[in-house]
C-alpha cells in the first residue's frame, strides 16, 4: 500500500513539482520514497512497507530499464503469477508483488488485468514507445486520479497531489456539487475539481502522443441464476470466503481486523484468527451508537484481543476539517469521521487490517433491498390509482408514518432509487442552489445502468446499481482515504474476484429469504459466530449527529456556516437555516441534509479558503 504520482509531458521545474506532489501524500507512504525521471516522464512513489520489506522499493524497472512501474495496492495471487512468468523467461530481482505487475505487463499487455486478484491503482511507463498505461482494480478499492493540463498528463493517488501542478487552475465543479446533493458523494467521473477525473473502477487508460484513451475491462454484473441448491451455494460461499481471507492475510507485517457489531466484520475476524481487533463507539449516546461492548464480548469468545476507543463529541467536531482534507472531495457520510478515528486507533498497533466492506453490495445486505417485497402487495392497485394516492400523501406532514411508503409505491424503481442515500430530490436541490447547472436528474444520470439491468428483479437491480456507484463512490473511498490518513492498509476480503463470481450467481430467492438480508452469507456465519450475531439486522455505522445538531454548540457552529459568505455564494441561505431550525425544533429529521451541506462548506473552506492547500 503506497502513494503514486507522475507527469507525462513537459513541465517547468518538473523535479521540484514532483517533490511537492510526493510531500503532500507522505501519509500514504511514510517508509520512504523515490522517483524516476526520463525524457517525457516523471514518476513518484511513497512507500508503506508491507511485502518484501527490504527490496520492494519503487519506481521499479524491468530488466533492461525500458519500463518503469509505480503501484499502489496488493496483488494476492502474485506468487502464482510469478511462477508462470519465470517459466516464460522473466528474471526477478526481488520478492514483491510489484515486480510481478511489471513483468506481467511485458508478457501480456492489457490482458494482464484479467489475471490479477487484488486491489490496485498502477501506472507503467514504456520509455521506448513513450506511452503510459494505467489501471484501477475491478471494484475501485484503490483510487487513481488524473488530469490533462495543456499537453501533460498528471496523475496521482490523491487529488491534492495534482493541485500541486503549477499549470492547473483550481476551480469548483458545480455540476459535481449538484449531483452530490442527491447522492451524498461525488457521483461523476469528473471530480469536485474542474478538469480532474477519477479513473473509474474496472477501467484502464493509455496516454501516447498527447492522446488520452480510457477503456473499460471489467463490469461487475449480476447473474442470479445458479441452479445449485441452497445448501450448495452456502458450501461454495464458505469455501471461497475461507480462501479469500487466507489470501488477504499474506503479509510480512502483522494483520489486524476492524470489528463492529455486524455479521460482516465479525465473520472476517473469526475466519482470519488475527491477534487484534479494533472498534470505536460513542459514550453516553445509547446502545445504538456504541458497538464496543459487543466487540469486546465477541473478541473474547473467539480468543482475540480487542482495542477500542470512545469518540467524544468535541474531538469528532474538531476532526471534520482533517477528514475533508484527506477525503479530497466532499463526502456526506458522517461515518467517515468515525472511520478516521478507528483507523487512527488501529495504526498504533498494526500496519494492515481486514475489513468487511463489500459484503452488502455483493451478497445483498442492505435493508432497503427488502423494499420491493414490502411494496409487492400494492401492485394489484392500478398505477393511476396509486399515483393519485401518492399525490395525496405528498401533501401530508413529512413525519407521518406510512407517507413515504405510499409515495414510493407509485414510482418505478428507476425513479425512486439512486442508491443507499437519496438526500435532496432533484426539485429540492434546484430550490436550494443559487447557480443551477444544466445537469441531468439522478434518474437520467442512471438511466443507462437501469437499462442494462432491466431483466433482473428489483432488489437485484438495486444491488447491481450499488456495486457500480455506491460501493466505490462512498464505501471504498472513505475506507481508503481514512485509513491512509494514518498510514494504514485496509484489505477487503469480500471484494475478491472469486468471491464475487460465487456471489453474483446466488438466486434472488436466496438473498432476501424470509425478509432476511444476505441470507446465504448469514448461513455461513452461523457456523463461526454466535447465533445472535449471524442473525443481527443490518445497522451500518450509526453516528449521533441527529442528536448533536439540536444542541446549542453544534447548532450555532452550523448556523454560522449556513449564513456565511461561501454558503451565500452557492445556496439560498434562508432555506439552509430553515432546515436547521426545523431540525432543532424537532419538527423534521433534517440531519442528513444538514450534514450534506455542512460537509461541502467545510471542504470548501479547507481547499479554497485556506492558505495551506
Amino acid at each position: 500500500m503506497c502513494g503514486i504520482c507522475g507527469m507525462i509531458g513537459e513541465t517547468k521545474d518538473k523535479e521540484q513539482v514532483l517533490a511537492r506532489m510526493m510531500k503532500v501524500m507522505e501519509h500514504r507512504g511514510p517508509d520512504g520514497g523515490d522517483t524516476y525521471v526520463s525524457d517525457g516522464a516523471l514518476l513518484g512513489f511513497r512507500r508503506l512497507s508491507i511485502i518484501d520489506l527490504d527490496t520492494g522499493m519503487q519506481p521499479m524497472l524491468n530488466e533492461d530499464g525500458t519500463m518503469a512501474l509505480v503501484f499502489n495496492g496488493e496483488i494476492y495471487n502474485y506468487q502464482a503469477l510469478r511462477k508462470v512468468l519465470k517459466q516464460k523467461g522473466h528474471e526477478f530481482r526481488n520478492s514483491s508483488d510489484s515486480e510481478v505487475l511489471l513483468h506481467g505487463y511485458e508478457e501480456y499487455g492489457k490482458e494482464l488485468l484479467g489475471k490479477l486478484r487484488g486491489m490496485f491503482g498502477f501506472a507503467i511507463w514504456d520509455d521506448k514507445k513513450k506511452s503510459l498505461f494505467a489501471a484501477r482494480d475491478y471494484f475501485g478499492i484503490k483510487p487513481f486520479y488524473y488530469a490533462v493540463v495543456g499537453k501533460t498528463l498528471v496523475f496521482a493517488s490523491e487529488i491534492k497531489c495534482i493541485l500541486e501542478y503549477p499549470e492547473y487552475q483550481k476551480k469548483v465543479n458545480e455540476e459535481a456539487l449538484e449531483q452530490y446533493l442527491s447522492f451524498q458523494y461525488s457521483a461523476l467521473p469528473e471530480t469536485f475539481f474542474k478538469g480532474i477525473y477519477k479513473l473509474l473502477p474496472g477501467h484502464y487508460l493509455t496516454f501516447e502522443n498527447n492522446e488520452l484513451t480510457v477503456e473499460r475491462y471489467f463490469e461487475p454484473t449480476l447473474d442470479p441464476g445458479a441452479k445449485e441448491s441452497e445448501r450448495a451455494m452456502i458450501a461454495e460461499t464458505r469455501n471461497v470466503m475461507n480462501k479469500s481471507v487466507k489470501r488477504h492475510l499474506i503479509s510480512d507485517v502483522e494483520v489486524g481486523s476492524f470489528l463492529s457489531s455486524g455479521v460482516d466484520s465479525s465473520l472476517i475476524a473469526a475466519l482470519s484468527k488475527c491477534n487484534r481487533t479494533f472498534t470505536v463507539g460513542f459514550a453516553h449516546e445509547g446502545d445504538k451508537y456504541n458497538e464496543i461492548t459487543y466487540a469486546k464480548e465477541l473478541s473474547k469468545e473467539i480468543g482475540i484481543e480487542n482495542r477500542c476507543k470512545y469518540i467524544s463529541r468535541e474531538e469528532f467536531k474538531e476532526a471534520i476539517p482533517k477528514v475533508m482534507y484527506h477525503m479530497d472531495e466532499p463526502l456526506a457520510d458522517a461515518s467517515a469521521v468515525a472511520l478516521y478515528f478507528l483507523a487512527k486507533e488501529a495504526s498504533k498497533s498494526v500496519k494492515v487490517v481486514l475489513s468487511g466492506e463489500g459484503a452488502d453490495e455483493i451478497f445483498g445486505g442492505y435493508n432497503i433491498y427488502l423494499e420491493p417485497k414490502a411494496l409487492k402487495w400494492s401492485r394489484w392497485i392500478p398505477l393511476g390509482v396509486r399515483k393519485k394516492i401518492a399525490g395525496a400523501a405528498e401533501r401530508l406532514p413529512k413525519h407521518m408514518k406510512g407517507r413515504n411508503y405510499l409515495i414510493r409505491a407509485a414510482r418505478p424503481l428507476s425513479e425512486r432509487y439512486i442508491g443507499n442515500a437519496y438526500i435532496f430530490t432533484a426539485d429540492e436541490r434546484k430550490q436550494l442552489l443559487k447557480r443551477k447547472k444544466n445537469v441531468p436528474e439522478p434518474k437520467e444520470l442512471l438511466r443507462e445502468e437501469f437499462d442494462k439491468m432491466s431483466g433482473l428483479p428489483d432488489s437485484d437491480q438495486m444491488q447491481a446499481l450499488d456495486l457500480v456507484y455506491w460501493l466505490p463512490g462512498d464505501i471504498l473511498l472513505k475506507a481508503d482515504k481514512m485509513s491512509m490518513a494514518h498510514s494504514l492498509e485496509v484489505r477487503v476480503p469480500f471484494l475478491d474476484k472469486d468471491v464475487f463470481e460465487v456471489a453474483r450467481r446466488i438466486p434472488h430467492s436466496q438473498k432476501t429469504k424470509k425478509y432476511t438480508t444476505k441470507y446465504v452469507l448469514r448461513k455461513v456465519a452461523d457456523e463461526y459466530l454466535p447465533e445472535q450475531v449471524a442473525k443481527k439486522k443490518k445497522l451500518g455505522f450509526p453516528i449521533p449527529i441527529r442528536n448533536w445538531f439540536k444542541e446549542d454548540d453544534w447548532y450555532q457552529q452550523i448556523k454560522t456556516a449556513f449564513t456565511g459568505e461561501t454558503a451565500a455564494k452557492y445556496f439560498h441561505t434562508k432555506r439552509l437555516v430553515k432546515l436547521l431550525e426545523e431540525h432543532k425544533a424537532g419538527r423534521e429529521d433534517n440531519s442528513r441534509k444538514i450534514w450534506t451541506v455542512y460537509a461541502f462548506l467545510v471542504w470548501h473552506q479547507v481547499f479554497f479558503e485556506s492558505e495551506d492547500v
